[in-house]
C-alpha cells in the first residue's frame, strides 16, 4: 500500500476529529502482523494494510486537535494515484429490520398519504428558506460593495486632479485584502469545509460519499459570510456557485426537525432521519440553489439530475421542482419588496442576464457552424484552465497546507487583482461617451468630461454587472484592445482564485470571461475586410459565455436550460446547445471538468455511473475486501466491545452468521447489521439476561436509532462492567435479514451496477453454499479506473 504521512481536506487542511462516532471505513483491513477478532479469510483475498486509529468523540466532548508531528512538515506528500480511506460512506440502503417492518407495517394508507403530503412541505420550506439565504446575500453584496467602490471611486476622482493616484490603489488594495481577510479567517479557522463553491462536496454526498461538516448549521454560516465578504472584496469570484451548497445545508437541516449542532430537536420530520430521505431533500436543495442563482427552477432540477443527485426516481423530480420554483419565487417577491416595486417580480435570480428579444440578437443559420467554433475555443480555454487550477491546487495541497498561510494567499490574491485592474484601468485609453443607463461607478480618470473609462467598467464593479454590461451594452462599447487585455488578465486571476481558503464559486467568473472573449469574437467579425452586419457583440458575448462555462464545469443539458431562462429567450436553445456539447467534447479531449479534478485530488471514493469499460475480467472474489469480521446470531457483549474497540481495523458493518460451536469460520449467513446499530444496543443494555429479569424498562423501538442519528456516540463512552460482557447479545430483531448478497464469481461490471444503483455500503460475498468469503466496499469498486495504459488500480492509503 502507499504510504501517505499526512493529506488535506477539501479546504486545505487536514481533518483531524469528527463529532460523533466515527463509522469506520472499511471492513476486512487489519494491521501487520495483528489478528483482528474472529475473521474469515478467502483462499484468494487482497489486503489492504494497516490503518490508523481515528480520533472518536461525543457531542458533550471534543477533543483538542492534535497534530501529527510536533515539528511542521514543508512538503505534504501527494499522489493522485491514491484512494483516501478516511472517507466512509452513507447509508442509502434501508436496513429492514425487524423493527423497521413492523413500523412499516403499522402505517395504513391515510398515513402514507401524510408521509407524502410532509414531503411535499419540507421542499417548500427548503424553498423558501433558500429564497430568503439569496436574497440576504445579494442586499449585503450590494451595500457592502456599493459602500466600497463609492469611497475608491470618490478618491480616484479626487487624486486624479491632484496627483497621488498611489495612494488610490493602496486604498483599493487595503479594502480588498480586509474584507479577504475576514472571509478567509472565518473559512480556515472556524469551518474549513465551507471553502469554494461546495459543488463537489454535494456531488459526493449525493454519490454516498459522508464528507465530514458538509451539511452542518456552522458550515452554512460560514459560506453565507464568507461569499459576502469574498465578492465585496473584489476576488475573481461568483455568488451563484455557494448558493447551491447553502441550500443543500438548508435542506439537511430542515428535513431533520432538528439541529444536532444548537443541540435542539423540535420533535417533527422523525421519520426522515435516515441518509435515504436525507439524501431526496439534499437533491432539492442542491436545486433550489441554483433556481435562486439563476432564476431558472427547470435548469435547477437539470442540474440536480446531471451533476449532483446519483439516484432519482419520478415522483422526486416533482417535489424538487416545486421546491425550486419556490425559492426562486421567495427571492423575486423580497427583492422587490427591497427595491421598493412590490409586486414587481423582475428579479427571478442573484443574477439577471437581461433579455435578448431584439431582432438584432437573431441569429442565420450559416453562424452554426461559428457557434461551433466558438465551443470548441471554449473547450480548450476551459481545458487550459482546468489544467493550470489543477496544478495549482496540487502545489497548494504540499506547500500551503498551514491556516495562516492559506490566509495570506488569499490576501495576496486580493491585493494583486486590485493591482492588475488599477493598472490596466490607468493606462487604458479607451474612452467612451457617458450614457444615461450606464454602469453605476464610472470612472474618468484621463478622459475627456462626459465620458468614462471602458476598461474599469470591466474591472470596476461585481462581476455579474460586467457579465450584463458585456452582454447589452451598445456596439462600439469597447475596444478591441480592451477585451483581449482584460481576457488574458482575467483569466489568469480566475485561475488563480478558484481553489483559495474563501467561499466562492467560479459560474460567474467562467461566464464574465466567455463574455469578453465572445464579444472580441463578434467585434473582430464586423471590422474584418468585408465585415458582416449581422454579427451582434451582444450575441456572440452570449456564446462565449456559454462556451467558457461549459468548457470548465462540462455541463450540458443543464447549463442550456439555466441559460435559456436566465436570458428569457428560447430562440437561442438551440445555439447554445451546440456550443456546451461542442465545448464538452473538446475539453473532455484535454481533461476532466474542474469539479471531477478537484473530486480526484482529495482521493474521494467516488462511484460513476458505469464501471471501467475493460473490467469483465475482474470478479467479485479478486476485488471484494478479506478477512470479514463476524458476528453470530446470538453473540458475547464482551466480544462486541472488543470488536467495535479494536482500533487495527475499524469496521462499519458486521455480517451475522447462524449459531455455531466452531468459531474459526462463520457458518451460513443470515443477516447484516451496522456499528451504529450495536453502538444503540450497548447503550441501552439490550442485553438477553436483562429481558429475562424483567430489567428492560421497555422494548427498543426505530426512534431510538433515529434519535441517535447522525452523530452515534462513540464506544469509548458506553460502559460496559465485567458482568456485562458475559452477558448476551440476541441480535435477531435488529440485523437485517435480507442483506444483498453477490457470488464470488460475479463479474465486476455486475457487482458493480448492483451496488451503484441501489446505493449500498456494503456487498456481502458468499461461496455456493450460502458463507461469507468476503465484503465489496464502495473503496474496493473506486479503486479501479481507466487510465493511460487501460485499467489501473489505485492503491488505499489512510490520508
Amino acid at each position: 500500500m502507499a504510504n501517505v504521512a499526512k493529506k488535506v481536506s477539501w479546504s486545505g487542511r487536514e481533518q483531524l476529529e469528527e463529532d460523533g462516532e466515527s463509522t469506520p471505513l472499511l471492513n476486512g483491513t487489519s494491521s501487520a502482523g495483528a489478528q483482528p477478532l474472529r475473521q474469515y479469510s478467502s483462499p484468494k483475498l487482497y489486503r489492504i494494510g494497516q490503518l490508523s486509529t481515528v480520533d472518536l468523540t461525543d457531542e458533550n466532548q471534543e477533543l483538542e486537535e492534535t497534530e501529527l508531528s510536533t515539528t511542521f512538515t514543508k512538503e505534504i506528500p501527494h499522489n493522485e494515484n491514491l484512494l483516501s480511506l478516511k472517507y466512509e460512506s452513507l447509508d442509502y440502503d434501508n436496513s429492514e429490520n425487524q423493527l423497521f417492518m413492523e413500523e412499516e407495517r403499522r402505517i395504513n394508507h391515510a398515513a402514507f398519504r401524510t408521509v407524502e403530503v410532509t414531503r411535499w412541505v419540507i421542499c417548500g420550506m427548503i424553498g423558501i428558506f433558500t429564497g430568503l439565504i439569496a436574497c440576504f446575500i445579494d442586499i449585503m453584496v450590494e451595500k457592502l460593495a456599493g459602500v466600497k467602490y463609492q469611497v475608491i471611486k470618490d478618491n480616484i476622482d479626487k487624486f486624479t486632479e491632484k496627483g497621488g493616484l498611489s495612494f488610490s490603489l493602496l486604498l483599493w488594495a487595503a479594502l480588498n485584502c480586509a474584507f479577504v481577510m475576514v472571509g478567509s479567517l472565518i473559512v480556515a479557522f472556524i469551518e474549513p469545509v465551507a471553502a469554494g463553491s461546495g459543488i463537489p462536496q454535494i456531488k459526493c454526498f449525493l454519490n454516498g460519499v459522508k464528507i465530514p461538516h458538509v451539511v452542518r448549521l456552522k458550515t452554512l454560516m460560514v459560506k453565507v459570510v464568507g461569499v459576502i465578504l469574498s465578492v465585496s472584496g473584489g476576488l475573481a469570484v461568483g455568488k451563484e456557485g455557494p448558493m447551491i451548497h447553502s441550500g443543500a445545508v438548508v435542506a439537511a437541516g430542515i428535513s431533520q426537525g432538528r439541529s444536532t449542532s444548537l443541540k435542539k430537536d423540535f420533535k417533527i420530520f422523525e421519520y426522515f432521519r435516515r441518509d435515504t430521505e436525507k439524501r431526496d431533500f439534499v437533491s432539492a436543495g442542491a436545486a433550489a440553489g441554483v433556481s435562486a442563482a439563476f432564476g431558472a427552477p427547470v435548469g435547477g432540477v437539470l442540474f440536480s439530475l446531471e451533476e449532483g443527485a446519483s439516484f432519482w426516481n419520478q415522483l422526486l423530480t416533482w417535489r424538487i421542482f416545486f421546491a425550486s420554483m419556490i425559492s426562486t419565487f421567495t427571492l423575486n417577491f423580497f427583492l422587490s419588496i427591497y427595491n421598493q416595486k412590490p409586486g414587481d417580480l423582475s428579479n427571478p435570480g442573484l443574477i439577471n442576464f437581461g433579455r435578448f428579444d431584439t431582432d438584432e440578437n437573431s441569429y442565420q443559420y450559416f453562424e452554426l457552424p461559428i457557434f461551433m467554433f466558438m465551443g470548441a475555443v471554449g473547450g480548450m480555454l476551459g481545458a487550459l484552465f482546468n489544467a493550470l487550477n489543477h496544478c495549482l491546487t496540487t502545489f497548494r495541497i504540499r506547500y500551503i497546507h498551514r491556516r495562516f498561510l492559506q490566509v495570506i494567499e488569499a490576501m495576496l490574491v486580493a491585493a494583486v487583482t486590485a493591482t492588475v485592474a488599477f493598472v490596466t484601468i490607468y493606462y487604458s485609453t479607451d474612452c467612451q461617451p457617458l450614457r444615461q443607463d450606464d454602469t453605476d461607478y464610472p470612472l474618468q480618470l484621463f478622459c475627456a468630461d462626459g465620458e468614462y473609462n471602458a476598461m474599469a467598467s470591466a474591472f470596476f464593479t461585481t462581476p455579474e454587472k460586467s457579465v450584463r454590461r458585456l452582454f447589452h451594452d451598445p456596439p462600439g462599447s469597447f475596444n478591441p484592445q480592451t477585451l483581449g487585455v482584460f481576457t488574458i488578465l482575467y483569466f489568469f486571476l480566475a485561475c488563480w482564485t478558484y481553489g483559495l481558503t474563501v467561499s466562492a464559486g467560479v459560474f460567474i467568473p467562467s461566464l464574465l470571461l466567455g463574455a469578453a472573449w465572445g464579444r472580441l469574437f463578434g467585434i473582430l467579425l464586423t471590422i474584418v475586410p468585408n465585415g458582416v452586419s449581422w454579427a451582434d457583440p451582444g450575441k456572440y458575448a452570449l456564446m462565449g459565455a456559454a462556451a467558457q462555462l461549459g468548457g470548465i464545469v462540462r455541463m450540458t443539458l443543464s447549463l442550456t436550460v439555466i441559460m435559456v431562462e436566465a436570458t428569457g429567450n428560447v430562440t437561442y436553445g438551440f445555439p447554445i446547445m451546440l456550443v456546451l456539447i461542442t465545448a464538452k467534447l473538446v475539453g473532455d479531449y484535454f481533461v476532466e471538468g474542474l469539479y471531477d479534478l478537484h473530486i480526484k485530488l482529495q482521493s474521494v471514493p467516488f462511484l460513476h455511473w458505469e464501471a471501467p469499460v475493460t473490467s469483465h475480467s475482474l470478479t467479485a472474489r479478486e476485488v471484494m475486501s478479506t478477512p470479514v469480521v463476524w458476528l453470530r446470531r446470538r453473540e458475547k457483549v464482551g466480544v462486541i466491545v472488543d470488536i467495535l474497540s479494536d482500533t487495527s481495523s475499524n469496521h462499519n458493518g458486521f455480517p451475522v452468521v447462524e449459531n455455531t460451536v466452531d468459531s474459526s469460520r462463520p457458518s451460513r449467513l443470515c443477516g447484516m447489521i451496522l456499528r451504529s446499530q450495536l453502538i444503540v444496543l450497548l447503550k441501552h443494555k439490550v442485553f438477553v439476561e436483562r429481558e429475562n429479569l424483567s430489567l428492560v424498562q421497555r422494548r427498543l423501538k426505530l426512534k431510538d436509532f433515529r434519535d441517535a442519528y447522525p452523530r452515534f456516540p462513540p464506544i469509548q463512552s458506553i460502559h460496559v462492567s465485567q458482568d456485562e460482557r458475559e452477558c448476551q447479545m440476541d441480535l435477531t430483531e435488529f440485523m437485517n435479514p435480507t442483506p444483498y448478497t453477490v457470488p464470488q464469481d460475479a463479474s465486476l461490471p455486475r457487482v458493480f451496477k448492483l451496488f451503484r444503483a441501489l446505493g449500498l455500503r456494503h456487498l456481502v460475498v458468499v461461496d455456493n453454499h450460502n458463507r461469507v468469503v468476503g465484503l465489496v466496499t464502495r473503496k474496493d469498486l473506486a479503486r479501479y479506473r481507466i487510465g493511460k495504459n487501460g485499467l489501473e488500480e489505485l492503491d488505499l492509503a489512510q490520508t
